[in-house]
């Protein structure tokens, strides 16, 4: 009997139609997952006038959804690493696809906070499992790329939800941009027939069929012979898909940089895409040219994740990051600089670009840091934990607003974050990673 290494299958496979379809279908859930994070932003300044709340109310209302992705990251994560990827991806298009609608119906602000918090559930639950799903098919090198391309969906959804807020919110109001969330459960029956499983989900249920099928679409010069058995590195080791694997063969201390890096990061992500049309709308900028700058920061975050995951795969991803997280500490702290207003839209897709798109080239780092075993329950665990800046930055930058502080401190404790992330990423030991032991 021949036994072969799955892993290595897929490390040196040709990009193909198979991993085409692989990689259009993660994008467009990203999309969808991204549409349902930056609606509430774009509708944020309608929502608080017909709501009647301020600043720090809408900032605990934003920060439900975020409350149930942190839950989402690490409980589906884990689910998707001993029940399967594909099950788990669909549960959470129909959870985040069902409450982000249903939060259009609300009625008030903790109404919709309960349904907010359901969908963040799904929201959560779902990235993971795509990062997992994208790392694991990827030829190796192509893999940051490929994940970069896959997530910079997170940034066309915002980019979706801003275009749709320009045309929906003044002729149907902002409980239309939430009901056009329902549309992905149509596309759920053809993501099932299309995705194929998790290899590290089929190793561990033993199904060898399956198996020789997924490597002769992987690599259609190699067809599996009758008597080939596949294994991987972690599954012949007896590694186990659990939360302490985590700090297991040197992976502790790296494991809370990427904690820590992931928290900073989502900070800014989210201080941005929940406040930055609030803030240039008191800046005396109108609503319509406040979410045009929502839409350069995603445009600017397009480039800078595809751009970044082409860097990372030429080139060391850590230092890669290092300078990104640089990059958005500076470019951050500027936006509340009075600076001419074509330079002003430059400085924000230089944001976009290093705050979305270094959280997009992080998670990518992630996957390729854990073993297959584990990849879902590490990058699951690291949003998880890093959703907790998610949580505290719409809380606290709404308070500094209702401070009526000055737009440069605002931007400043955005801004800051970037540089202690610098130093977080840079503690990681990448020598101990999956993809530089293979």
């Amino acid at each position: 009997m021949q036994t072969t290494d799955v892993c290595a299958v897929a490390d040196n496979a040709r990009f193909n139609r198979f991993h085409l379809r692989i990689l259009i279908w993660c994008a467009l859930i990203i999309v969808f997952d991204g549409y349902d994070l930056a609606v509430v932003g774009v509708a944020l300044p309608s929502m608080m006038a017909d709501f009647g709340i301020d600043a720090t109310q809408a900032g605990f209302m934003v920060s439900s959804a975020l409350f149930g992705m942190m839950f989402g990251n690490v409980m589906f994560g884990a689910l998707a690493d001993r029940f399967g990827r594909k099950l788990v991806i669909a549960i959470c298009i129909a959870v985040f696809s069902v409450f982000t609608a249903a939060a259009g119906w609300a009625d008030d602000p903790i109404e919709f906070s309960v349904y907010r918090f359901i969908a963040g559930l799904g929201i959560g639950g779902v990235m993971p499992n795509v990062i997992a799903q994208m790392t694991e098919y990827a030829p190796l090198r192509l893999r940051a790329l490929l994940v970069a391309m896959m997530f910079s969906g997170y940034s066309l959804g915002g980019v979706l939800a801003a275009l749709l807020g320009k045309t929906l919110l003044v002729q149907y109001g902002w409980q239309s941009v939430f009901w056009a969330a329902g549309l992905p459960l149509l596309l759920i029956p053809l993501f099932w027939v299309q995705m194929p499983e998790s290899m590290a989900f089929l190793l561990r249920r033993g199904q060898q069929d399956r198996l020789r099928d997924i490597v002769a679409r992987l690599r259609p010069e190699r067809a599996p012979r009758p008597d080939e058995h596949f294994v991987s590195p972690a599954s012949a080791s007896g590694q186990s898909a659990s939360f302490g694997a985590l700090f297991d063969g040197g992976r502790g201390r790296s494991t809370l940089m990427f904690w820590l890096s992931c928290f900073l990061c989502l900070f800014m992500v989210y201080a941005l895409s929940s406040w930055l049309t609030k803030l240039m709308a008191s800046a005396g900028y109108s609503l319509g040219s406040a979410l045009t700058f929502v839409l350069v920061l995603n445009l600017g975050a397009i480039v800078g994740a595809v751009g970044g995951g082409w860097l990372a795969d030429r080139f060391n991803i850590q230092r890669v990051l290092v300078g990104m997280y640089l990059l958005a500490g500076v470019s951050v702290s500027l936006l509340g600089q009075p600076l001419p207003e074509a330079l002003l839209f430059l400085v924000v897709a230089l944001a976009g670009a290093s705050t979305i798109g270094t959280q997009i080239v992080t998670a990518a780092y992630a996957g390729q840091f854990y073993p297959m075993a584990i990849r879902a329950t590490g990058v699951g665990t690291m949003l998880g934990v890093g959703r907790l800046g998610a949580i505290l930055a719409p809380i606290l930058i709404g308070v500094l607003v209702g401070m009526s502080l000055p737009l440069t401190q605002n931007f400043l404790a955005i801004g800051i974050p970037g540089a202690i992330a610098a130093i977080a990423i840079g503690l990681v030991n990448h020598s101990r990673s999956a993809q530089a032991r293979a």
